[in-house]
């Protein structure tokens, strides 16, 4: 059920088949609250001086939830919708593949909708135009069965309209494998829909997926900005503290912490929301 382009991955990585989708979110889950054994590099210091724009990640950041949950749910009810089109199994088994090679293999020739539709119709012959049917069906008529696992940060709101008194610009930089609908749901579920992001991240028009980092490039270019003006807010040690490779400074979320690296991360900032709000709203510098 792997095709060559995962095959191609795999062998370059030296990964098994067994631990091809390890760190795979629509796979096996986040690896949610999975603290750091220990932590070896002590933080960076966090400059806000010449802060213009504030990228927020999503799950775990802005919004609680569990992934171990959420993926298997949304992945069940989105492949019954084509059910008659091919078996709901092989339908998830190659979705997981898609997502695989959107975290890991991306090029940037396409966006991470046109990967999954590719999969969709070189495996089963499903069309583009089927597929984003049954997908306006399972968002109308699924999706909001999934609103009980997906609860709000009290402070998250609060975060982003601090941002806006600044003056900095907020964007949600969630990891784009999800279509958009799906994003604005979650948004909507955690009560921070309806602000004035200025730009949200989604499948749609993303063409590359964090940690790498044409995700960032991509989006500084879309912003017309430059990396030293941003600021990375994340829980993922690996997915978001990756900002820090093109030049965004980053402060790391604990309270849902994900530690992909076993401790051997280092940010400009770590704490919980209100600490973060705190500093927000004296707008000062950190520990340099």
């Amino acid at each position: 059920m792997y095709g060559e382009e995962t095959k191609r991955l795999r062998k370059n990585l030296g990964q098994s088949q067994g631990s091809l989708f390890a760190n795979c979110p629509v796979c096996y889950g986040y690896l949610m609250f999975r603290l750091p054994l220990q932590r070896t590099l002590p933080d960076k210091g966090l400059d806000l001086a010449g802060v213009s724009c504030v990228l927020f990640d999503l799950d775990g950041t802005l919004v609680d939830v569990d992934m171990n949950r959420f993926i298997p749910v949304y992945l069940q009810r989105l492949t019954a919708r084509l059910g008659d089109l091919a078996d709901p199994r092989a339908l998830t088994a190659v979705i997981r593949e898609a997502v695989y090679i959107m975290l890991n293999g991306s090029n940037g020739s396409q966006t991470m909708e046109q990967l999954l539709l590719n999969s969709l119709d070189g495996e089963f012959g499903i069309g583009a135009d089927e597929y984003r049917q049954r997908l306006e069906l399972f968002v109308e008529h699924d999706l909001p069965g999934l609103r009980p696992l997906v609860k709000g940060h009290p402070l998250a709101r609060p975060l982003i309209e601090t941002c806006l008194v600044n003056g900095w610009q907020p964007v949600l930089a969630t990891n784009p494998i999800f279509p958009m609908a799906v994003v604005e749901a979650r948004m909507q579920w955690g009560e921070i829909d309806g602000l004035p992001f200025q730009h949200v991240t989604a499948y749609e028009t993303s063409r590359y997926c964090k940690p790498q980092a044409g995700y960032f490039h991509q989006l500084l270019d879309h912003l017309g900005t430059v990396a030293e003006s941003c600021l990375m807010v994340g829980n993922d040690t690996e997915h978001d503290l990756a900002a820090a490779h093109v030049g965004i400074q980053t402060c790391l979320l604990t309270p849902w912490l994900i530690d992909r690296t076993n401790g051997h991360y280092q940010a400009n900032w770590q704490g919980d929301h209100e600490e973060l709000l705190g500093l927000f709203l004296d707008g000062s510098s950190v520990g340099l």
